[in-house]
């Protein structure tokens, strides 16, 4: 797949990993030539699968995702819509799609990440922050709005309801410490750690079937919405949609026949196993 000619952004492809270069003007704002490239981005993912993982980072030392371009929002309506008429906004629409994409996304944030750009990174994977570097913050509700590309909708999914609330109506900066006690990030890590941790996380994951990492996706993102007994059937459904596409039974011949199961030193070593039995095909 060629993953060229985008605006706000480059992409680089190494083995099953695509790294995405966050780089437009001087402080990576998120507007219309932004989601533009996400879409096309999304486009081109939805049909690739030799790409696995997927890392969003910034050349830009300061600027993750800055925000959303205030000259888009200043064109607001001012008159309120019916709930029957309500529509996605552009950016909600973009970010559920890259939110859907069948890779791991993960976001590598190591400059401010506030308002749009911040509703970006929640609608990513997973997401680490250097300490030292990263800023966070929802602006909306000074200005007389509110998180409106998918902020408010996910801030909950990940962090509860009065963490969400403080972070909403609070409006101001938090640093990645303290994203990793709200719980919207992973990981905080030293500015010399999240490199190779990012790395080396991204490494793994692109060792897997490419069908078995959609397939965890689909029923992890089903768990949150679903009562407990269709969010399991969501998860039974998927399970058969991998094996009909991996070589999950002959991995698990695999390691039968070569007695895993009852191997005290296998038992020790899964974490290892896991990748050695990545030839079996």
């Amino acid at each position: 797949m060629d993953y060229k000619n985008f605006q706000t952004f480059t992409a680089k492809q190494t083995g099953g990993i695509l790294t995405i270069d966050i780089n437009f003007g001087p402080v990576n704002v998120q507007g219309q030539e932004m989601l533009a490239d996400l879409s096309s981005l999304c486009l081109r993912l939805e049909r690739d699968r030799s790409v696995k993982v997927v890392v969003f980072e910034s050349s830009n030392p300061d600027y993750w995702v800055c925000h959303y371009d205030t000259n888009l929002l200043r064109d607001m309506s001012i008159e309120a819509v019916p709930r029957n008429e309500v529509q996605l906004l552009d950016l909600q629409a973009v970010l559920e799609r890259l939110s859907k994409v069948p890779q791991a996304t993960i976001a590598k944030i190591e400059g401010f990440a506030r308002g749009g750009g911040h509703e970006m990174a929640l609608a990513l994977d997973m997401r680490f922050a250097a300490r030292g570097r990263a800023k966070f913050m929802q602006m909306e509700v000074g200005m007389g709005i509110l998180p409106c590309g998918g902020g408010a909708s996910r801030m909950a999914r990940q962090a509860g309801l009065g963490k969400a609330l403080e972070i909403i109506l609070g409006a101001r900066d938090w640093d990645a410490d303290e994203a990793e006690k709200f719980g919207t990030i992973n990981k905080a890590l030293d500015a010399d750690e999240i490199g190779p941790y990012v790395d080396a996380l991204a490494e793994r994951i692109s060792k897997f079937p490419a069908d078995s990492i959609a397939a965890s996706k689909r029923a992890v993102y089903a768990s949150i919405d679903l009562p407990i007994k269709e969010a399991l059937k969501e998860e039974a459904y998927q399970l058969f949609q991998a094996t009909s596409k991996t070589p999950a039974v002959k991995r698990f011949q695999y390691a039968d026949d070569n007695g895993a199961q009852f191997d005290h030193n296998n038992q020790k070593n899964w974490e290892q196993m896991v990748m050695d039995i990545q030839e079996v095909n």
